[in-house]
């Protein structure tokens, strides 16, 4: 008959840890509200003001990975930004977990648009004392900034804390510094990576600094004090406080804030509204634009086609007019041809001019002469211009012969008359005289 089977034996070490397994969880020390964890999601799809990739018509934007995401290509793009890291170096971040920090760092950077006129990016190291390592007018590239991350070193004990958020407020975001001003509408963040408790009061100087526009992101590790962190944040803490258990876990927080720095491309999403072209700004918003020869109207997202000719810069010699497409072209009166230059006009007809004034036929000797003709029957007149009917002008000239005879017979009638009475009155001169001359003599 068989032996049964022996039963299997558990190995030591698990006899030793079962009643280990067996003890109800412990609760989890840190699993608060007003901080986040990774690997936990805070409401509304935090953390930081990731927008969503989804259109108002419930249809996912192009390039969007998942509904309240909007990390796809074209849909987020990097908010320029002054921004500063403050890094704990105290002597209880061991050179390993070190490296993973800068890495952190580095990985933040590689998601954000680097330049002068993007985002500039400078580092403060912090122990026990406080060393600015670059400031943000330092590296104005991707690729020089992450190595002079790679090339900083932890500094000593202690984790001062606030002495690091007065530092970066009173040294770093300053205009001399390289940071931006009011007027540039750029925001100004602060990010703090700790493990430990602030040795020095955080509370006044934290506050000032927010109070002065910074924003302020507090990154918990492992031992980091829960308290301090939402103390330094800004609000809402739900979307500015972080922590990971470790410090081999910080570079997966990489993501998180490429979301929270992302600024929403509405032109990319199609909701902006605007009829002709959506421009992005570089503060994350937008404005509308129009095509050439449009203007854009008073709601600022609807275009009207120019009225270029009432602009009078059209340059037409004659006549503008508009086209649908709010552009114009140039025409010429009648009479006029429009010349090679789509402007100005040159005359092709003088006769369809209407001006030439002759009274019946106007004929064109070319472009810039003409003569006048009459109908048959008619001849042209002395004036070159009217006309007179053949029969009527035979009978003017007739009428003016016999007018031009008799006028010259009574004239010749009335010179004769005056000649015959000025003849009298001589014959009676002489006599006269004669008679006198004889007195004379007989006397």
């Amino acid at each position: 008959m068989p032996r049964p089977a022996p039963a299997r034996r558990l190995p030591g070490l698990l006899l030793l840890l079962w009643p280990l397994l067996l003890l109800p969880a412990a609760p989890d020390p840190v699993a608060r509200p007003g901080f986040r964890r990774l690997g936990t999601r805070g409401p509304e799809g935090s953390p930081g003001r990731r927008p969503s990739s989804v259109a108002p018509d419930g249809a996912p934007a192009s390039g969007a990975s998942e509904p309240g995401r909007a990390s796809g290509a074209g849909v987020c793009k990097s908010r320029p930004l002054d921004l500063v890291f403050l890094i704990d170096s105290s002597r209880s971040v061991r050179p390993l977990e070190f490296t993973k920090v800068k890495t952190f760092v580095s990985r933040i950077i590689d998601t954000l648009d680097i330049g002068p006129a993007d985002t500039r990016v400078a580092v403060v190291n912090y122990a026990s004392t406080v060393k600015i390592e670059f400031q943000l007018q330092a590296y104005t590239d991707k690729q020089s900034l992450k190595q002079a991350v790679g090339r900083i070193t932890p500094l000593s004990t202690g984790t001062m804390s606030g002495l690091a958020i007065q530092t970066a407020m009173d040294e770093v975001f300053t205009a001399e510094a390289g940071a931006r001003g009011p007027s540039s509408n750029i925001p100004k963040v602060a990010i703090i990576v700790t493990d430990g408790r602030p040795q020095d009061q955080v509370n006044e100087v934290a506050a000032r600094a927010r109070a002065s526009g910074i924003e302020l992101y507090a990154v918990g590790v492992d031992r980091a004090d829960m308290q301090s962190l939402k103390m330094m944040a800004s609000e809402p803490l739900e979307e500015h406080v972080f922590y990971v258990e470790t410090y081999g876990v910080i570079e997966k927080l990489s993501s998180r804030f490429q979301e929270t720095f992302c600024a929403l491309d509405k032109c990319a999403l199609n909701i902006h509204g605007c009829e002709h072209i959506c421009v992005n700004d570089r503060s994350g918003s937008y404005h509308c634009e129009c095509y050439e020869g449009y203007t854009l109207n008073e709601d600022r997202k609807t275009c009207s086609a120019q009225d270029k000719c009432a602009l009078g810069t059209h340059g037409c010699q004659h006549i503008c007019v508009n086209d649908r497409t709010g552009s114009y072209h140039c025409e010429c009166y009648d009479g006029y041809t429009l010349n090679a230059d789509k402007k100005t006009c040159s005359v092709r007809d003088k006769c369809a001019l209407g001006s030439h004034g002759c009274q019946h036929i106007c004929v064109s000797d070319g472009a810039a002469s003409y003569h006048c003709d009459c109908y048959p029957g008619y001849t042209l007149n002395e004036d070159k211009k009217t006309c007179s009917a053949i029969e009527e002008a035979r009978r003017l000239v007739s009428t003016e012969d016999v007018c031009g005879c008799e006028a010259t017979l009574a004239f010749q009638e009335k010179v004769s008359s005056s000649l015959q009475r000025l003849n009298t009155k001589l014959d009676g001169i002489l006599e006269k005289l004669q008679v006198n001359e004889y007195g004379q003599i007989h006397r």
